[in-house]
């Protein structure tokens, strides 16, 4: 969980993966590092690595050789002249030099990390010089055994007390005596003494620490002595016995060990290790060896002490441009247990980190302090009178007198006005209480100049509307007289010039028509004269025609083309009715509720178009009848009966009836019918055709109202009622073509038939 905790944050701040991992690789060579073991060899002079996996690990990671690393951390190379001289170590100096090898990569991590997010976090060209920063320092240090690293810590926190101290005491009792207003000096612990102690020089801790580093033959204990012999009489220095020296710090006495202060002081960088290092195939050792290198022989020379003062001191320099805000953290117990609170422990720190005195100054002192510029330019106003003096000093007097402040609660300086915690609220309340005051005059004289300012705006804007929608009404009316003026001509021309078209077009189609009755009565002339004639008759023979014979068939031409053109519009009706049948046919099929309509809408189309059969198959033999009647006296001739029907299909509106009724009518309108089918096949095959025909249409009749029942649900069949529709609708359809065609062979015989029965009656009459 706190892994991936880190991970997020290192992409937050936009470090790569490629760099976290070797970052991740670094830290694990850094703890692998730890884990090497040495053994003696050679009496105990001198020391080997032993061959583990923690070599073999610690190697993996860096991206190095693990013989170089064996070598770098066992021997140590001496140059003489231009050759090289490896030289065994001791087990203490290879552990020395195992654990810097660690603190050097560990360092140059936490140094490349810092580099990271300072680049991630930098504002760039654009940034102002502002910003807000929190140095969250070191915890004072006291341990049952300390080194040079406490020693290290604690000067810090002695530089950064001092900081602490001067900005809270110092400078503002000095502000205070400065500006001579009456004051109480507040005693404090002032922590310079131990600073000098630390930082003095010749005669320092970190000067002699330095000193002592660069004697070859120096040990710990002869730095101790030296820090006796020098310091005995500095009341924060204690000696004490062996190794050890005291230091008096602000928060307490402090005992530390010089052991392992020279070596940790001095911190060599082997050129072993930056060769090592340099050998890497990972990229951040490299560069740490590279910077190293770069670095020079100056950086190389200065010892840690050194490095970590003038690193504070940069700090320091930086702190005091800027305005600080101190946080102090109090321990509530020294075990660091949780509910638990002691009370000596707490009271000293209060007291060793100068927190009661910083109470005393803040009860006791100003925290509020303005000049007298800014706060009579801020409060000025406040005063009523005119006969007060204008300069800053004189205003800022009269205006504390005209709040009625205590004389205790403020004190007036050369320079400056100061006033204790709390006393600037009643200045801010009734600045803001005047200044509202002064808004809402502001507030009603503005709004009686504006409504006066926008009534002239209004009035004016009026005027000037009227004027402007004047003249655009003139301009348009003036237009539009202009435009009609102009345009009048052109309407009447377009208007004669359509009416002209109309007229060529409707005289056009009258003519048309005209043409067309004319040219259909020439050829039905034509097909009447050529009907008449007989073959081997010449043409003076055949023109000898009666007049009231013409006239006659006149007549019956005149009656034919009424009926055809009756019989058209009948059919155009019924082919728009079967139109309408079927799409209701249609929106009954997408609605399976409504079966039982959409069956009885099929059925009368089907009747429909039974009836329609029925009327063309009484058509044929109305028409054989009167082929065979037209030799008969009294009758007409049979040039008089022309084609009467030209297809089945013609519907008479005299001879419709129902379709049970059709073979009595027929019977009993063609009484000699009889007689005819006992001597011509023809007329058989016609009696045939009605049989057919009133089967069909009793199996067609029985077969809907079957698919009424299923549709209906009274069935219990199995059938599917859609497919049996459709294939009920397709036989239909089939027999009706057939049944047609058949109908039609059938009418060409009988007609054939009558025209020579006439021809034989003809003979007749013209041999009488």
């Amino acid at each position: 969980m706190e892994f991936h905790k880190l991970v997020d944050a290192l992409d937050i701040v936009q470090i790569c993966k490629d760099d976290q991992e070797q970052a991740f690789a670094m830290l694990a060579a850094v703890l692998w590092l730890g884990n090497i073991s040495f053994q003696v060899i050679d009496n105990g002079n001198h020391v080997e690595v032993l061959a583990n996996e923690a070599v073999e690990n610690a190697a993996r990671l860096i991206n190095c050789s693990a013989q170089d690393l064996v070598l770098a951390l066992s021997t140590h190379k001496i140059q003489a002249g231009k050759d090289f001289i490896a030289k065994k170590l001791t087990m203490q100096k290879a552990i020395d030099r195992r654990d810097a090898l660690a603190k050097f990569i560990y360092a140059r991590l936490f140094e490349w990390l810092v580099v990271q997010i300072n680049k991630s976090v930098e504002m760039g060209e654009l940034s102002t010089g502002r910003s807000i920063s929190i140095l969250d320092v070191y915890g004072f240090e006291s341990f049952k055994n300390n080194s040079f690293e406490q020693f290290c810590i604690n000067y810090a926190n002695e530089r950064l007390q001092q900081h602490f101290n001067r900005h809270l005491f110092k400078l503002e009792q000095e502000e205070y005596e400065e500006d001579g207003i009456n004051w109480t000096k507040v005693d404090f612990e002032d922590n310079q003494e131990c600073l000098n102690l630390f930082e003095k020089k010749p005669l320092g801790l970190l000067s002699v620490l330095d000193e002592e580093s660069n004697i070859p033959n120096a040990t710990d204990l002869t730095f101790a002595n030296k820090l006796k012999q020098y310091f005995n009489d500095n009341p924060c220095f204690k000696g004490e016995r062996g190794r050890a020296f005291g230091v008096c710090h602000y928060a307490g006495e402090v005992v530390y060990d010089t052991n392992g202060f020279l070596e940790k002081n001095r911190d060599p960088m082997h050129s072993d290790f930056i060769h090592l290092l340099s050998s890497s195939g990972c990229q951040l050792p490299k560069s740490a060896s590279l910077s190293c290198q770069s670095g020079g022989l100056e950086s190389s020379m200065q010892s840690v002490g050194t490095k970590f003062k003038s690193q504070l001191f940069k700090l320091m320099h930086q702190l005091e441009k800027t305005t600080p805000h101190f946080i102090r953290c109090i321990k509530p117990n020294a075990k660091q247990f949780p509910d638990q609170y002691e009370d000596d422990l707490v009271s000293q720190q209060l007291r060793c980190c100068g927190v009661l005195e910083v109470v005393r100054i803040s009860r006791y002192g100003y925290p509020t302090r303005m000049t007298h510029q800014e706060f009579a330019g801020r409060y000025g106003f406040l005063l009523m009178e005119t006969n007060v003096s204008w300069d800053p000093l004189s205003m800022s007097v009269a205006i504390l007198k005209k709040i009625n402040f205590l004389p205790e609660m403020y004190e007036v300086g050369y320079t400056k006005v100061y006033l204790r915690m709390g006393q600037i609220g009643r200045l801010e309340e009734q600045r803001k209480q005047f200044l509202l005051g002064i808004v809402e005059v502001q507030k009603y004289f503005r709004g009686g100049q504006a409504r006066r300012h926008f009534h002239e705006l209004k009035q004016g804007v009026v005027i000037l509307q009227s004027f402007i929608r004047g003249e655009n009404m003139r301009r348009k009316y003036n237009h539009m007289i202009k435009r009609r003026t102009a345009n009048a001509p052109l309407a009447v021309d377009d208007q004669l010039v359509a009416a002209l078209y109309l007229q060529s077009v409707i005289r056009g189609w009258l003519a048309r028509k005209q043409f067309n009755s004319m040219h259909k009565m020439k050829q039905l002339t034509h097909e009447n004269s050529n009907s008449k004639r007989k073959p081997g008759k010449k043409i003076s023979e055949v023109k000898v025609i009666p007049q009231e014979q013409v006239d006659i068939q006149t007549s019956i031409l005149a009656e034919l083309q009424k009926r055809v053109v009756k019989a058209e519009v009948t059919v155009a009706q019924k082919e728009e009715e079967n139109a309408a049948l079927k799409d209701q046919l249609q929106q009954n099929e997408k609605r399976w509720l409504d079966y039982e309509a959409k069956m009885k809408a099929m059925e009368e189309m089907w009747q429909v178009q039974m009836a329609s059969l029925q009327t063309s198959l009484a058509a044929a033999r109305k028409s054989l009848a009167a082929d065979n009647t037209a030799g008969q006296p009294g009758k007409l001739d049979s040039s008089t009966s022309p084609h009467y029907y030209d297809s089945e299909d013609y519907v008479s509106t005299e001879s419709r009836t129902p379709g049970g009724n059709t073979p009595n009518i027929f019977a009993n309108t063609f009484p000699d019918l009889r007689a005819v089918r006992e001597n011509n096949g023809p007329v058989h095959a016609v009696s045939n055709l009605t049989k057919e025909f009133e089967q069909q249409k009793q199996n067609f009749d029985d077969n809907v109202k079957a698919l009424v029942e299923v549709r209906a649900g009274q069935s219990a069949s199995n059938m599917n009622p859609d497919e049996e529709l459709r294939r009920l609708k397709l036989g239909f359809e089939t027999w009706k073509k057939d049944y047609k065609v058949r109908l039609r062979e059938t009418k060409a015989r009988l007609h054939k038939l009558g025209h020579g029965e006439v021809d034989r009656n003809r003979r007749k009459w013209w041999r009488r």
